[in-house]
């Protein structure tokens, strides 16, 4: 199989790493709009090659893994499974606009692509997914992070939220998963998966705690239906080298493009 991924960040670099030790990946191709990272990314595996224009290598290509940003996915995703290639979402929460979601099912139903989304940094994703074959009362997402990782988010200066001053757990939004995705587009992408797999962006209820004492990145998903309760709750290491981003998100990707290169489906 001949991979390209596009976006040479935390995740992205994971997962080429891990790829370029899977016998069943051939080659690598690698983009981002920093050249020289993925030029240095490159340098430091066997099978990649660094490429500047994604539509040219879609013929070479078996699968894109997008992982570079919302505004990225929007622009990759249509043109990749228009193509008829299958592709990986990363940056899930660029569906959360219904008119580009349902183009790009559409593109991909025409062209027989498949789109696969990892489950990403939060556990019980499964069972959502299950228990949303019948009917779903409630579907919650409480998430709690350290004030380092919401750094730099313009709702969070837009309320004048000190988050380095904080000295206790502090909620900075609640509402919508739509809402939550659109205005913490770097922090909050598992609202998105958990919004796809259940009641949808607009009835799916997202909380985010800023916690100056929280060491870690946690998901509380909470799920009602006719199937009965479940609640999920995942205590994430951040990434080393990006505390926005779980360490568990890039092992999720690694998980997912190793099903799919040995088109092993257990647990499904």
């Amino acid at each position: 199989m001949r991979i390209t991924i596009v976006g040479c960040g935390s995740i992205g670099s994971k997962l080429a790493k891990a790829a370029d030790d899977m016998a069943e990946v051939k080659r690598i191709y690698l983009m981002d709009e920093d050249a020289p990272r993925a030029e240095k990314l490159a340098a430091e595996l066997n099978k990649a090659i660094v490429i500047s224009d994604i539509e040219e290598e879609l013929y070479h290509s078996d699968l894109v893994v997008e992982a570079a940003s919302q505004r990225a996915a929007t622009t990759i995703v249509p043109k990749v499974v228009a193509r008829g290639v299958d592709i990986m979402i990363m940056s899930v929460g660029a569906l959360v606009d219904d008119d580009f979601r349902a183009s790009v099912i559409e593109k991909a139903t025409v062209s027989e692509s498949k789109i696969f989304i990892p489950s990403g940094a939060v556990c019980g994703t499964d069972g959502l997914r299950s228990s949303a074959v019948g009917k779903l009362e409630e579907v919650e997402l409480i998430t709690t992070k350290g004030p380092k990782s919401l750094e730099g988010v313009d709702w969070i200066m837009e309320h004048g939220i000190d988050v380095d001053a904080l000295k206790e757990p502090t909620v900075v939004f609640s509402g919508t998963a739509r809402d939550a995705v659109k205005l913490f587009p770097k922090n909050i992408n598992v609202a998105a998966t958990v919004s796809l797999l259940g009641v949808g962006f607009d009835k799916t209820k997202v909380t985010i705690v800023a916690d100056p004492a929280s060491h870690s990145n946690s998901h509380e998903l909470r799920v009602k239906g006719e199937f009965g309760q479940m609640t999920c709750h995942t205590y994430n290491v951040p990434s080393p080298d990006n505390p926005k981003t779980s360490y568990l998100a890039a092992m999720s990707a690694i998980s997912a493009l190793k099903r799919i290169v040995r088109n092993e489906w257990i647990g499904i």
